[in-house]
């Protein structure tokens, strides 16, 4: 592995926990509901980096210590105006940089899913949007916030939000920035489930436990399979689908499993 099993970055702002093949990324600073920091942001980007080459990965979860998940950005230091006295290429290169953990969240062969409670807002929201699904508990409330803060938004959220929800209602969602309550968040399909608030770090770690330890190669490529079918037309999608069925099929969790199939027990996969 590329990591010890528990780490910590950007002055204790930044926590990774490593179980049952499951590597948890808590968002720490509870006190200003986790607002996310230049740091925080370079040293996520890192640990998801690293995360996707680290055999003893399998699945990420990605969670916010204290009452909340994330309220995006630290809103005080924008209002202190020092910011504004920057050229227009110091301010577009570094903030482009930092959001390609977005995409790393969207992008890496392994499962990726964001526990919410609480306030998930701005940046946070797109951070939760990236991953590739969202379990919370019933004090979630997700919204946008940028527009209230003078802002258009950033980290990939206007993408992920429109392939969510459909563009009107994203449109919506981004422009009068109403707070999206548990039940609604679930019937928009912005959120995959929601748990009681007791039972959401067991479950969501049960669920993501059992994709870690799972058939790596064939989750691998079902993630790319449906990561293309977001923006790709169909004779490419049938293209990338017999590829990566062919692999998956040449795989030993693919011959164990139809073994297991046959003998009517439950497979053990290894991860090739």
């Amino acid at each position: 592995p590329l990591m010890g099993a528990d780490w910590t970055k950007a002055d204790g702002h930044l926590l990774g926990s490593r179980q049952d093949a499951v590597l948890t990324i808590t968002l720490n600073r509870p006190d200003s509901l986790n607002a996310l920091t230049g740091a925080m942001l370079q040293g996520l980007y890192d640990a998801v980096l690293a995360a996707a080459a680290d055999d003893a990965v399998g699945a990420i979860v990605l969670t916010g210590a204290g009452r909340g998940f994330c309220a995006g950005g630290d809103v005080k230091n924008m209002s202190s105006g020092s910011a504004r006295a920057a050229t227009m290429e110091a301010r577009l290169d570094p903030l482009r940089q930092r959001m390609e953990v977005s995409r790393l969240l969207h992008d890496i062969p392994k499962p990726t899913i964001a526990m919410l409670r609480g306030p998930v807002a701005g940046a946070g929201m797109s951070l939760a949007l990236a991953c590739d699904m969202r379990f919370a508990d019933p004090t979630v409330r997700i919204v946008t916030a940028f527009a209230r803060v003078g802002l258009s938004g950033d980290f990939g959220g206007t993408w992920f939000l429109t392939r969510l929800v459909g563009p009107a209602k994203a449109k919506e969602l981004y422009m009068a920035s109403p707070a999206v309550t548990a039940d609604e968040a679930l019937r928009l399909g912005i959120v995959n489930r929601i748990v009681v608030a007791d039972a959401l770090a067991a479950d969501t770690h049960a669920f993501t436990a059992g994709l870690a330890n799972g058939p790596r190669i064939a989750l691998a490529h079902i993630k790319r399979n449906l990561n293309a079918a977001e923006t790709g037309p169909l004779a490419a999608a049938l293209d990338l689908e017999a590829l990566h069925h062919a692999r998956c099929g040449m795989t030993e969790d693919h011959l164990e499993s139809a073994k297991a199939f046959v003998e009517k027990r439950q497979p053990i996969f290894r991860g090739r």
